[in-house]
């Protein structure tokens, strides 16, 4: 019997890492995880040693003011690194914890799979040979990604972006109307959904600024309604002191939608949210897009010094041009959103981006990552399972 361990610090990859247990206990029941994830990793059936809620935190300064949370969650992982001694290691995404992870795993001599590259491409590159060095076999999910370990003796392996196997039939089986009025949503007016994150300190620098773009919008178009998306990694404790500190005009109607994202962005019209995986899932739906964001100031000061891409929308890095607007640092001004938002809901904007989203899902595959990372998992197990 086979016993895997998988650490998957955030809320996109704890979803992908879901997706891959099943598929593996499908194909071998007797198969049994543990390790670091979030509550559809256990439903999956992971013995969870670590909340992915523990570490539900990002950006560079802000890493410190949850640094005993992380030593402790590293800690257990650790353990049961060394008590349990795994078969394999999984790794899913989350460089920052899981990188230092996959020099513990080789010196115990245990093998590593790391399922869903970090975005060396994008920054700090100096990490790929890190990588090489600690992990003996990598699947990714963007095409592009096989050059970027060219040279380094590391298997690659593009298996697909599983977010086409989750959302490849969404959009058609949910209609906005029948999504307004399974969430409880009033059917008529602009619909925006709000997504402020999945870590703590997003919601906390994010939310505000959407709310006041809300403000704005609102003088704009004063039929519109909003909603926010909670994260399955978030409370909604996490949400509540915002609101209180952010009051809304009279008038301006706000929801707040737990655990059922896919089907408010359905419903929406359009949705204004920060960089991450979330712009790949919107795109995905069709829903039209605007991405905003402010972070600590010395964050986004090294940043700028460490990033090489133009956008940190993948949306726009996948179509290989902006088709979706960005404002980030002193560009996320409230009413500049605003404007923006009201052009994709009015104008020829949003169709535009639309047709753009349907490029978008073409470049990332016909499906199937699950199944193509299952089949690694596999054959460095040391069995080969083709069905």
């Amino acid at each position: 019997m086979s016993r895997i361990l998988l650490s998957a610090g955030d809320a996109s990859g704890e979803l992908h890492a879901a997706a891959l247990v099943a598929e593996l206990h499908a194909r071998q029941p007797d198969m049994t995880f543990f390790g670091l994830g979030g509550p559809e990793m256990e439903k999956a059936g992971v013995d969870l040693r670590v909340e992915q809620r523990e570490l539900a935190v990002g950006g560079l300064v802000e890493v410190i003011t949850d640094l005993r949370r992380i030593v402790s969650a590293w800690g257990r992982m650790t353990r049961a690194l060394r008590a349990e001694k795994p078969d394999l290691v999984v790794l899913v995404d989350s460089p920052d914890f899981n990188l230092p992870f996959a020099r513990r795993a080789r010196r115990a001599e245990i093998p590593v799979l790391y399922y869903i590259s970090p975005q060396v491409w994008a920054w700090r590159s100096g990490r790929i040979r890190k990588i090489a060095r600690r992990v003996d076999r990598m699947a990714v999910i963007f095409p592009f990604e096989t050059e970027v370990y060219a040279g380094t003796g590391l298997p690659v392996d593009f298996v697909g972006h599983p977010l086409v196997d989750r959302l490849g039939g969404f959009a058609a089986e949910h209609a906005p109307e029948a999504c307004r009025a399974a969430l409880g949503l009033a059917p008529d007016g602009p619909l925006v959904a709000l997504l402020p994150g999945s870590r703590r300190n997003e919601v906390r620098d994010t939310l505000p600024l959407q709310l006041a773009a809300a403000r704005a919008l609102h003088r704009r178009e004063p039929k519109a309604h909003f909603a926010i998306a909670v994260a399955p990694s978030i409370s909604r404790e996490s949400i509540d002191p915002v609101l209180l500190q952010e009051p809304l005009p009279e008038g301006l109607e706000l929801s707040v939608v737990e655990g059922r994202t896919y089907e408010l962005l359905r419903a929406s019209d359009v949705a204004l949210a920060k960089p991450g995986t979330a712009t790949v899932e919107i795109a995905l739906l069709g829903t039209p897009l605007v991405v905003a964001a402010r972070v600590h100031p010395f964050t986004a000061f090294l940043g700028r010094r460490l990033i090489r891409v133009s956008s940190l929308t993948m949306p726009n890095l996948i179509a290989g041009e902006n088709v979706v607007p960005e404002f980030l640092q002193e560009e996320a001004e409230p009413e500049r959103i605003a404007e923006t938002l009201q052009s994709l809901l009015n104008g020829p904007e949003g169709k535009a981006q639309r047709g753009a989203f349907e490029e978008v899902r073409e470049r990332l595959g016909a499906g199937g990552a699950a199944s193509r990372a299952a089949d690694i998992v596999l054959e460095m197990l040391g069995g080969s399972d083709r069905s």
